[in-house]
């Protein structure tokens, strides 16, 4: 795992410990694919809604800031929010 695929796992799991009830429970897990970084991130089920957002809105942009952050450094990174 590069340096900078390291900051991406850091980034979602800052920003989804920002946004839930059980920060200590938010936990993001890289697996690697082929050409893709899969970035899974568990929370608790209480909290599932939140880092989902209205009609999914939240998980979009955590997607979207990922995909952006990807581009620049010429990898392809997905999110997954995994449920218990």
């Amino acid at each position: 795992m590069s340096e900078q695929s390291g900051d991406m796992r850091a980034l979602i799991e800052q920003i989804a410990k920002a946004l839930v009830d059980a920060p200590d429970q938010a936990l993001v897990n890289q697996v690697e694919e082929d050409q893709i970084s899969v970035l899974e991130l568990e929370v608790a089920e209480s909290d599932m809604g939140r880092v989902i957002g209205r009609s999914g809105r939240t998980a979009k942009a955590m997607r979207t800031l990922l995909g952006a952050s990807g581009m620049k450094l010429h990898k392809r990174f997905t999110l997954e929010i995994l449920e218990d």
